[in-house]
């Protein structure tokens, strides 16, 4: 990540929007990366180290649209478990996804209200159940489930982008800035969700996070 934050740069490329949409979900058994759970390192630290590297290249009106998930009310009681960001005290798939989605939500807001005195905004976005590969760590029955209910009930991938495109371009976006959004509108996520000083101190913990890979 440290690679492509420092390739925009020395291209003295900026940047309109930037869309983080990167993502594993529901890994089977505990994963690590540098010490962390693999969902939350991949799915917030690697995004919150690519925005904030870049937050000098943002155009004045830039967006940040940030891919978070209706399963973010999976994450632990609490929200975020800063006492077992390793794993190493308890793992469990869907809580730790959840987790993951719900820092992304978080970041957004706190990034939202950085952002205050100036155009640029961030937003966070459910695309929905999509057809993709993001759940081939599920098991064979709900795979095979999926499968076959796919065309009835899961979105493609250009309806689960849609709201992502929404937010990252379009003029009604504008008044939503800092939300949560669904199907293009705004969207009521969980209460932790909105609990800005778990923002802040997700954000100050991401920094030591990031200073100390």
């Amino acid at each position: 990540m440290r690679g492509c934050v420092a390739a925009v740069r020395a291209a003295g490329h900026r940047l309109d929007a930037i869309i983080c949409n990167a993502g594993i979900m529901m890994l089977p058994k505990l994963e690590t990366s540098h010490g962390y759970e693999l969902q939350f390192f991949t799915n917030h630290i690697g995004h919150f180290m690519l925005v904030t590297g870049l937050l000098a290249q943002l155009e004045d009106e830039s967006r940040v649209v940030m891919l978070s998930s209706e399963g973010h009310r999976k994450a632990p009681v609490g929200g975020v478990e800063f006492d077992n960001l390793s794993g190493g005290k308890g793992y469990e798939p869907l809580a730790a996804y959840g987790q993951s989605k719900l820092a992304n939500l978080l970041f957004a807001k706190e990034l939202q209200r950085r952002f205050a005195g100036t155009k640029k905004t961030a937003y966070a976005v459910h695309p929905g159940v999509v057809a993709t590969n993001l759940a081939r760590n599920l098991g064979p029955l709900l795979r095979r489930a999926l499968a076959v209910t796919a065309p009835l009930f899961l979105k493609s991938v250009g309806e689960g982008a849609a709201t992502e495109v929404f937010a990252a371009v379009s003029p009604k976006a504008l008044p939503l800035a800092g939300n949560y959004l669904a199907d293009c509108n705004m969207s009521k996520p969980s209460a932790d969700a909105e609990d800005s000083a778990l923002a802040a101190r997700l954000w100050a913990e991401s920094e030591k996070i990031v200073q100390a890979l």
